[in-house]
């Protein structure tokens, strides 16, 4: 599913317009995103959780010419589905 077949089917479900449910999903993604930005965790009960994992700086090997290099450390969103979200998808 790409984002406007999303955006259609929440218009569908919601009982809105693809014009509101795109407005709605933008403004979803973007308090999503503001809020990992700020280190928060979002937990939507039954849905998930999104929050940010931070990657500490490693050694790492290029696989070309074998020679060592250093990662840096970062952060990277991550999303943990909560049971009721599980459960629905294994029915």
């Amino acid at each position: 599913m790409n984002k406007a077949q999303l955006v259609a089917a929440m218009a569908d479900k919601a009982e809105m317009t693809k014009k509101e449910a795109e407005k709605a999903l933008a403004a979803f993604e973007e308090a999503v995103t503001d809020a990992l930005k700020k280190g928060e965790k979002i937990q939507l009960v039954g849905f998930g959780t999104f929050e940010v994992a931070n990657r500490p700086a490693r050694t790492g090997i290029n696989p070309q010419t074998k020679a060592t290099i250093e990662i840096k450390a970062s952060k990277n969103p991550k999303f943990k589905p909560g049971k009721a979200l599980k459960d629905a998808v294994n029915e």
